[in-house]
């Protein structure tokens, strides 16, 4: 056969996932169609081919490179169909070495060298061998005389180890460095080995079996089972580090109160009595680690330099005043009364945009605190905020715990965004389960249902946001400090433009060293004519369009200073999307200026009155809610029950139809505070008295015109402020908030608190411009059409809720 094929090309039938061994004849599975082809071909031509191993089974089709060099020189007998696939039946001759590959392109073709193997006669190795050899094939059941007989006949220590070797299963790397082993004495001291530890697993296994088997029922079976897979690993010296032992460990070094770690230690012992293999204990190591993990007694020294938490929280944010001092009295208190102070919980009201969220991260870093923030915004499980049982596939602890895991202090700044946005449903009402968390007097003792134990939130600083009230329970909101941000006036948005959104839109968009300077007309420009908000964010995406134009003309190649003024805001921005500063033209009767509030902060809202001939019905209209259609209600009662001081006949209101609209029909409106404006703009109708255009007004009405305070009192002010107004009535028990206003707000607008109806109409109303109406005055009948009201610069949305 040498003499044939050392000198010519042969087929090659490569080998994936296991190898042979010469001297046997046997069945080798064929898959690939370049494989079929070289069996093909080595059939047609003698039968003789190569057969190697490729190092990686993944390999599709393998070169020179992805086999290994010593092969089998084997002859093919026969191709056999079968019901796993096609079998080649080929008779392996002995190793060879590959030298290289000639072509793949029907088949492998390859060239090889003969090998001079080492080989000796050793019979004392080899009566061992067979001795271990026969004691395996009993311990694992699978006896065969033929095949006993088969090995005695092997002449040489090679035959035997190459004999042996396709027998028993040996692992990949095993079976190549046994047929690269040109040795047949070191061949088969190898097999003697593997065999020998073989026989010592079978032995120890089957002691275990046999002391483990005695009244062993389904539960016993799965012990034995894992005893035995410890006591193999421990004899093969791989055993890793014992699973309970360690958790021990990390149990005594986590620091946990003594009741906590009596629980984790009873829970320890469950996992040693289950074993590390069955689901319950998968259960039980998983909650130990979520116990071992917590930060019972880790916590960051707080900082308590009073110069340095104002100075953090100035850099970080403009105004906020209010905020700002809580927090610094936070520090102060905490500095005096150490840890016998029990953690702030302080909501955060206001609009969207002014920096409720922002301002907390702040607080973290002044205080030297971690901070974790929890998104509220459309929660509805309950088990999100105290977790699950144990009993649940699944089931981990609720938001608080793991916010404290990942903080890995134990008196982080937890901040609870959006918690006016919780929901309920059936799965539980999570704004109930926060009741714990954010009561100082309750929250020390805080028992998550996963954990079933204590642990103390009481050093944790919440801060919750939220931009309306009215959503809270009031249980809920009871345990909170609640300070209002209502918004920003027009110099503290230009000075939180030009101090901070402007440097953070350079540095996003790739800017942030070239010199930018937008004019105070440029940035008012933005403000007033392209943004109505409360907050900033439109302003900065404003900011940020603008920047984005500046960066084009820096790629373009341009190097700056760039100056950007009014003009260049308006070919940016195109045309202007809302009025500024335009109130009514005119002083109109039976249209009055209202004020309002909305989660998104003030606005203006003109009430019209319009009286046309009928029988004394009265229309309303606008998307009012019950409340504000009870107060135009109570509105029209005190100008009916008030109509001789007035001037006009009680009959009158017989004979004339009423119609009250609040503009922007499309967005609902509730509350009291425009009762004086409904009940103005009606008597104003009635008495063909014009209203001052530049006065503004809120205020809830009784029905013997007493004003009544409301709310948000800031809030309308601003929007008043904004809208050019002059002069704003207010109720005079809300005239202890002016003190609270912005100083720009209390120097322009001039702020006049007012107790009952007759101050309002004495202030808001002019003399008039023709005869009151009365009873069978023809033209007393014909309709009072007012003429549709002027822009006032609120194109968006006017009001969710008037308070």
């Amino acid at each position: 056969m040498n003499n044939v094929f050392e000198a010519k090309p042969i087929p090659v039938v490569p080998l994936r996932g296991g190898t042979v061994f010469p001297g046997v004849t046997t069945t080798v599975s064929i898959g690939r169609r370049t494989s079929l082809a070289a069996v093909h071909a080595a059939i047609e031509r003698g039968g003789d081919l190569l057969v190697v191993v490729q190092r990686d089974a993944e390999v599709e089709t393998p070169g020179f490179d992805d086999l290994f060099p010593v092969g089998i020189l084997a002859t093919a007998r026969d191709m056999l169909r079968t019901p796993v696939g096609i079998q080649m039946l080929v008779e392996l001759h002995r190793r060879v070495q590959l030298t290289g590959i000639d072509g793949n392109d029907p088949f492998l073709i390859g060239r090889y060298e003969e090998l001079a193997e080492e080989d000796a006669i050793d019979e004392e190795l080899k009566v061992e061998t067979i001795a271990y050899l026969e004691k395996y094939i009993e311990l694992v059941g699978e006896t065969n005389q033929q095949i006993m007989t088969m090995t005695r006949a092997s002449r040489t220590t090679g035959e035997l180890a190459d004999y042996v070797a396709g027998l028993i299963s040996l692992p990949f790397d095993v079976e190549i460095a046994l047929l690269s082993d040109l040795n047949g004495r070191s061949r088969l001291e190898k097999i003697l080995e593997h065999l020998r530890q073989e026989v010592r697993i079978a032995d120890i296994r089957s002691k275990i079996q046999s002391d483990a088997h005695q009244g062993a029922e389904k539960a016993q079976r799965d012990f034995m089972l894992r005893e035995q897979m410890k006591a193999i690993r421990k004899e093969l010296g791989d055993d890793d580090e014992d699973a309970p032992e360690d958790l021990r460990s990390k149990i005594e070094n986590a620091g946990m109160p003594e009741k906590v770690l009596e629980r984790a230690l009873s829970e320890l012992k469950r996992l040693e009595y289950q074993g590390q293999q069955s689901a319950e204990a998968s259960v039980i190591r998983t909650y130990l680690e979520w116990l071992t993990e917590l930060p019972w007694t880790n916590e960051t020294e707080d900082n308590f330099d009073i110069g340095h938490v104002r100075q953090v929280l100035d850099a970080d944010h403009f105004g906020l005043e209010d905020v700002k001092e809580r927090i610094v009295e936070y520090v102060a208190v905490r500095k005096l009364a150490g840890k016998d102070m029990k953690g702030a919980i302080i909501n955060l009201n206001g609009p969207p945009g002014v920096g409720k969220t922002s301002i907390a991260t702040s607080v973290a870093r002044a205080v030297g605190r971690e901070m974790v923030r929890i998104s509220l915004g459309g929660v509805r499980d309950e088990a999100e905020i105290r977790g699950h049982r144990r009993t649940y596939i699944g089931a981990i602890p609720g938001r608080i715990i793991r916010a404290l895991r990942d903080a890995k202090t134990r008196n982080p700044v937890i901040v609870l965004d959006e918690i006016d946005k919780v929901g309920t449903d059936w799965r539980g009402d999570p704004a109930s389960a926060l009741l714990e968390v954010l009561d100082p007097e309750q929250n020390h003792s805080f028992t998550d249902h996963y954990l079933e134990v204590p642990f103390d939130l009481s050093q944790v600083i919440f801060i919750t946001t939220s931009n309306q009230l009215s959503t809270i329970p009031a249980a809920l909101l009871d345990r909170m400090e609640s300070i209002t941000m209502p918004g920003y006036i027009e110099d503290e948005k230009l000075a939180i433009a030009r101090q901070y959104l402007l440097k953070k839109q350079q540095e996003a968009n790739g800017i942030g060293g070239l010199e930018v300077n937008i004019d105070d007309e440029a940035l008012r420009g933005l403000i007033r004519y392209h943004t109505l908000e409360a907050g900033v964010r439109q302003l900065e995406r404003n900011l940020g369009k603008v920047v984005r134009k500046l960066a084009v003309r820096v790629a373009s190649g341009e190097t700056g200073p760039f100056t950007v003024a009014e003009a260049d805001v308006d070919e940016i921005m195109g045309p202007r999307k809302f009025t500024y500063g335009v109130i009514e033209e005119q002083d109109e009767i039976g249209l009055v200026t209202g004020l309002a509030v909305n989660a998104y902060g003030g606005n203006t809202l003109p009430i019209e009155v319009s009286l046309s001939e009928g029988n004394g019905r009265i229309t309303l209209t606008g998307s009012l809610g019950d409340v504000m259609q009870e107060s135009a209600q109570a509105a029209l009662t005190y100008a009916r029950s008030n109509a001789r001081s007035l001037g006009l006949e009680p009959a009158i209101f017989d004979k004339v139809n009423v119609h009250i609209h609040v503009p922007d029909g499309a967005t609902p409106k509730d509350g009291p505070s425009a009762g004086i404006a409904m009940a103005t703009a009606i008597i104003s109708a009635f008495t063909r008295r014009p209203v001052r255009r530049d006065v503004a007004m809120t205020g809830e009405v009784t029905l013997r015109g007493k004003v009544l305070p409301i709310g948000g009192l800031k809030s309308k002010t601003i929007a008043a402020h904004r809208a050019g107004i002059k002069t704003v009535l207010l109720p005079k028990d809300n005239a202890k908030d002016i003190p609270e206003l912005p100083e720009r707000i209390r120097q322009d607008l001039e702020l006049i608190p007012v107790g009952h109806l007759d101050e309002v109409i004495a202030v808001a109303l002019l003399e008039p411009v023709g005869p009151v109406m009365k009873v069978g005055d023809e033209k007393a009948a014909e309709p009072i059409v007012m003429p549709p009201p002027v822009t006032n610069g609120n194109a968006g949305e006017r009001i969710g809720r008037i308070n």
